[in-house]
C-alpha cells in the first residue's frame, strides 16, 4: 500500500485564536538574550506545536513584528503570547512567586540529564534556553531551580538553541 501526504487542511489545526484560549499546558519559554531572529521564529514556532502557553524574550531578543522573525516563525507569533522583559533574573524571581519551576537548559555541574528527568503532573515549568554564544546567562542558572542538559555523543558540545527548544520540548511530551 503507498503512503499518502495529508493536505493541510487535512490535519485539523486549531486556529490562532482556538490557540490562545485553549487549557493552559504548564510550559513557558523565556529566551535569554538570543540575537538571531531566526532562532526566536523557530523558537515560537516549535513552542506552536508542542502548545507552550507563553514565550518570554529575554534582553536583546528581537520581538514581534519582525519580518525575519516572521519568516521562521510561519505565523506562530500571532498564536503564541509573548512579552519582552529587560531583567531576566528579575523574571525567573517572578515566575517563580507564580508557581513556576525554573528550569536552566544549559550545561552545569550538577545539571539533570534530559532523559532523566520526567514532568510532575500539575506543576507548572518555565524552561530558559540562552544566547548563541554565551549560553543562559550565569546570574539567570543561579535563580533557576536546577539545570537540564540535553545528553550529547559527538565531538561538539552545544546544539543550536533553536534545535535545543525542539530537543526539550519533544522530550518533555514523550
Amino acid at each position: 500500500m503507498k503512503d499518502r501526504k495529508l493536505l493541510n487542511i487535512e490535519l485539523g489545526r486549531m486556529t490562532a485564536d482556538a490557540y490562545r484560549h485553549r487549557a493552559e499546558s504548564g510550559l513557558v519559554l523565556v529566551l535569554d538574550n538570543i540575537r538571531s531572529a531566526h532562532n526566536v521564529g523557530s523558537a515560537f514556532r516549535t513552542g506552536d506545536a508542542f502548545g507552550v502557553d507563553k514565550i518570554w524574550l529575554g534582553g536583546i531578543c528581537p520581538v514581534p513584528p519582525s519580518a525575519d522573525l516572521h519568516k521562521v516563525a510561519l505565523g506562530a507569533e500571532e498564536s503564541v503570547p509573548s512579552e519582552h522583559v529587560d531583567d531576566v533574573v528579575a523574571l525567573v524571581k517572578r515566575l517563580q512567586a507564580e508557581g513556576y519551576t525554573v528550569v536552566a537548559v544549559e550545561q552545569t555541574v550538577h545539571s539533570v540529564k534530559l532523559d532523566r528527568f520526567r514532568r510532575e503532573p500539575g506543576r507548572k515549568y518555565a524552561l530558559i534556553f540562552g544566547n548563541e554564544v554565551s549560553g543562559v546567562q550565569q546570574e539567570v542558572v543561579d535563580a533557576a531551580d536546577f539545570s537540564l542538559e540535553i545528553p550529547q555523543q559527538g565531538t561538539k558540545h552545544s546544539l543550536n538553541v533553536s534545535v535545543s527548544v525542539g530537543v526539550v520540548l519533544w522530550g518533555l511530551h514523550a
